[in-house]
């Protein structure tokens, strides 16, 4: 519980919260039809994408940047941070949301409002195949989240933001046409709650959520395996010594620096 007595373990709470506020905000408001027509996906993808390479480089160092329980997730997994942080953070994650799609709500007109951007199967796509679509989406997301914050890499090349950004966009140019493109269960959750509309919700909670676990089992235990013990991760989880990644290095306390280049 030594994570409850320091001044950093709150300042990475809250720009969870405050990094997920901003990223529903500005991703769903990009999602809105003003005119009559296609939905651009190009716009959309790249709204999300760039949203997060922008908090990435603004919040990165001070909380690993997140901003998505799957993302999260799949750092518990990988034994790289306690329950407590993990739990905190999801609580951030989803508060975050839900205040970040109420601002938007409020200063939308009623009619472009609609479903404020509500992820919805395609037609034609039956749940078991969207839940697949979700996993493979989170998938490749993790894997690029995992490589390129590994402090273990050496002369990382280009930049950590815009790397991570540039993957979000990725999911969101193929996973637009089936499922709306979730990949993060707050994204999916905040307008949920606002339009009360569950209709196959928990597809963007079961899809995102494997997706980003085998993400961490993939990248930390086969192809680029991190050398601890069982009683070095049990400790990790427990919260009885600094982690190592996202919040807090073995030994130190101290946030872990992102070392990404100017946008």
């Amino acid at each position: 519980m030594w994570e409850l007595r320091s001044a950093s373990f709150w300042r990475a709470i809250f720009a969870e919260f405050f990094a997920t506020l901003f990223y529903v905000f500005f991703g769903l408001g990009a999602s809105l039809r003003w005119a009559p027509g296609p939905l651009h996906v190009l716009q959309v993808a790249l709204a999300f994408g760039l949203a997060l390479a922008t908090l990435v480089q603004a919040v990165g160092h001070i909380s690993g940047a997140h901003v998505n329980p799957a993302v999260t997730f799949a750092f518990l997994v990988g034994s790289q941070m306690s329950l407590l942080r993990a739990f905190c953070y999801m609580a951030a994650q989803l508060l975050g949301a839900v205040a970040g799609a109420a601002v938007l709500y409020s200063v939308t007109p009623p009619a472009v409002r609609g479903n404020l951007a509500l992820n919805t199967l395609h037609p034609g796509v039956s749940v078991g195949q969207a839940t697949t679509v979700e996993i493979f989406l989170t998938l490749q997301f993790v894997l690029c989240i995992f490589a390129t914050y590994d402090e273990r890499r050496n002369g990382r090349l280009g930049s950590v933001a815009l790397a991570v950004g540039f993957s979000l966009t990725l999911g969101h140019l193929f996973g637009m046409y089936y499922t709306g493109a979730g990949m993060n269960p707050a994204r999916s959750f905040a307008p949920a709650i606002l339009t009360r509309n569950f209709t196959n919700h928990w597809v963007y909670w079961v899809g995102p959520i494997i997706g980003g676990g085998l993400g961490s089992l993939l990248y930390d235990f086969l192809l680029f395996p991190r050398l601890k013990s069982v009683s070095e991760r049990l400790s990790i989880l427990k919260g009885t010594r600094p982690s190592d990644s996202n919040g807090q290095p073995e030994g130190t306390g101290e946030p872990v620096e992102l070392k990404t280049q100017a946008l």
